[in-house]
């Protein structure tokens, strides 16, 4: 583990892999008022799974609530963005957890729309699916479309895949996908990254369109300012993968 990082079992430590369930690995950063039902939505999802949160250095209580919640922690204590964050977390499960086939990476905004997870996980346990991908039923806030427009177009630019959902956080994935498209893209790259490495390197990739709920960024100036932000990503992810 390195210097700048720092882990915290919470209470009782990790339940740890029993077979028929997946390592979760849940992504966040602020979300305090809503990791909480979001994790007792996946403990009850997933009994005895392991719950791993990757806390990019949460200016509020989510690290805190995750600990009370059983989760392990990994916070930083400075942000780094989602994909370098995750990738720390993701090696530290991966490395604790060895006895895991299948991972669930999903972000901490779900609150009790998290239990449709289960479907993903269903598709990569039977085999279906290297990557299993949520497909959003219902479109929630958003801008006019550009930033995920660009990411599908790269996605299908670099590997070939047509994606329906080229940026969702909610993806179950085997032991050995996932080793292979680590690290990830930095920042908001992650999930666009993700796809092409996993077309790329011969995994099968599939959607599964899920009725999930999230935190959404609307039509406001900070909106669009994220949006920016995820599309300048989306074009490094793209071009870096040339």
């Amino acid at each position: 583990m390195g210097a700048d990082l720092e882990q915290d079992p919470g209470p009782g430590g990790p339940a740890g892999y029993r077979g028929g369930v997946p390592v979760v690995l849940v992504a966040a950063r602020d979300e305090a008022d809503r990791i909480g039902s979001t994790l007792e939505a996946l403990a009850a999802a997933f009994p005895g799974a392991s719950i791993w949160v990757a806390d990019d250095a949460s200016r509020d209580a989510t690290a805190e609530v995750a600990r009370e919640a059983g989760a392990t922690v990994v916070t930083r204590p400075k942000a780094v963005g989602k994909g370098g964050n995750v990738t720390e977390c993701a090696r530290q499960a991966l490395s604790g957890e060895e006895e895991a086939s299948v991972f669930l990476l999903c972000d901490a905004d779900l609150g009790t729309s998290a239990a449709e997870l289960v479907a993903l996980v269903d598709e990569v346990m039977a085999g279906r699916s290297d990557l299993a991908v949520a497909d959003f039923s219902r479109r929630v806030g958003g801008g006019f479309g550009l930033a995920l427009g660009f990411s599908a177009w790269a996605i299908r630019n670099r590997c070939g895949f047509e994606a329906n959902a080229p940026i969702s956080g909610q993806r179950a994935i085997t032991r050995d996908a996932l080793s292979s498209v680590l690290p990830f893209a930095p920042v908001w790259g992650m999930e666009t990254g993700m796809t092409i490495d996993a077309v790329r390197a011969g995994f099968t990739v599939t959607e599964v369109r899920l009725d999930l709920s999230h935190r959404s960024t609307g039509r406001t100036a900070a909106g669009f300012i994220h949006r920016f932000r995820q599309l300048l990503s989306f074009i490094s992810t793209w071009w870096s993968r040339r």
